[in-house]
């Protein structure tokens, strides 16, 4: 019997299961009906995510019409994470905190710049993940739209602004997610330094994959 924590409530068999080192991209394939767990193996880590359809991927993840969907703005359990058509490509089965961001957006060495100043251009950011993992399947800058931030706070403000706080996760927290399609997933396991959505130390985070 598995004393591994991370696999408790998984149904059916493992067929991936890999660590995606700290600041490291991570791009695989998953079928319909397959589940995907992200394990916070250390706690607040910020994992960017991007969704393709494994068909045709002009056909990837909508923030917009995820959004307008469901009518709100934070990913909770039972979410469903829909494509710029309007589809359902995966939904959030179970998720061990609260709510998930996907209005933040993705650090790239332009916004760090802006943000932080000049002197962390060189910083690798997840713009240069997602885009070195999509390469692999000769996808652009193009193809990287707006993302997930899972494990990742962006409250918003009464004034209507965004914040970047604390995150609200912790060691071994998890959240799964169902293929409603073939899809392929893209992963910027985020290397930002610069605030405190990876409390200020980039840490592994585990992909498991059950069939």
């Amino acid at each position: 019997m598995s004393t591994d924590a991370a696999l408790s409530g998984l149904s059916g068999a493992i067929v991936h299961d890999e660590i995606v080192p700290a600041r490291a991209p991570w791009l695989h394939h998953i079928a319909a009906g397959q589940t995907l767990r992200i394990v916070d193996v250390e706690g607040n880590q910020a994992v960017d995510f991007l969704l393709y359809s494994a068909q045709d991927d002009t056909e990837r993840y909508s923030a917009q019409d995820t959004v307008s969907a469901q009518g709100n703005l934070f990913l909770r359990k039972g979410t469903v994470l829909r494509s710029n058509e309007g589809r359902p490509m995966m939904t959030i089965a179970d998720t061990a905190v609260e709510y998930h961001d996907t209005i933040g957006g993705a650090c790239s060495c332009e916004s760090n710049t802006l943000r932080y100043g000049h002197h962390t251009k060189a910083q690798h950011a997840c713009v240069e993940n997602f885009l070195e993992a999509n390469l692999t399947e000769e996808r652009g800058k193009r193809d990287i739209v707006s993302n997930i931030n899972f494990f990742m706070n962006v409250p918003v403000l009464e004034d209507g602004s965004l914040g970047i706080v604390d995150g609200i996760s912790a060691p071994g927290l998890t959240v799964d997610l169902k293929a409603e399609m073939d899809v392929i997933v893209v992963v910027s396991n985020c290397p930002q330094i610069n605030n405190p959505c990876n409390a200020f130390n980039p840490t592994p985070v585990r992909m498991i994959v059950a069939a």
